[in-house]
């Protein structure tokens, strides 16, 4: 399995007074952008926050990014549904580049917390106003990211009963 993966982990703490370039920002949504999405249609748009008494807005309107008051930066995921048909893959085309993301901050030595947005109605509705998000566009998550200072146990693990094989 790929050392990203096994070091990758939700970070919630991290260590006040450090930043994030933007060529290092620049690095994850290069990463988000390689992502396979449905029809190559890349649904997505990104938000970069590093500004802190906005970080601290968005911990006070999501109720579980609270740790985004002391991140570094933030990055909001923002989806967008195709208008030309009623069947939509933006939410696992965001989720592909989330992780992607995700993976390449670990390699930039930087811990994230992915926090969902998108389908609670509430968490969009808060999103769309802090950062001015309009329809068809639909905030779909928030990504924390900082060095971190904390080292959660690894909480993922492999469960053979969860696999069936058809031979």
């Amino acid at each position: 399995m790929n050392d990203l993966i096994e070091r990758r982990r939700s970070i919630r703490k991290y260590q006040p007074g450090k930043t994030i370039s933007k060529e290092q920002l620049k690095g994850l949504f290069e990463a988000a952008m390689c992502a396979p999405s449905a029809k190559n249609m890349r649904p997505w748009e990104f938000i970069a926050v590093t500004n802190q008494d906005v970080l601290k807005d968005l911990a006070r309107v999501h109720p579980n990014a609270k740790m985004c008051e002391g991140a570094s930066a933030a990055i909001i995921v923002v989806a967008i549904p195709r208008p030309d048909t009623n069947v939509q893959f933006f939410p696992q085309d965001c989720g592909a580049a989330t992780q992607n993301i995700l993976l390449e901050a670990v390699a930039q030595g930087f811990g994230t917390c992915w926090c969902g947005v998108y389908p609670a109605e509430e968490r969009v509705a808060a999103l769309r106003e802090l950062f001015n998000i309009s329809e068809p566009k639909i905030p779909f998550n928030v990504i924390a990211i900082g060095i971190p200072d904390e080292q959660p146990d690894q909480r993922g693990f492999f469960e053979s009963d969860k696999v069936i094989y058809i031979e």
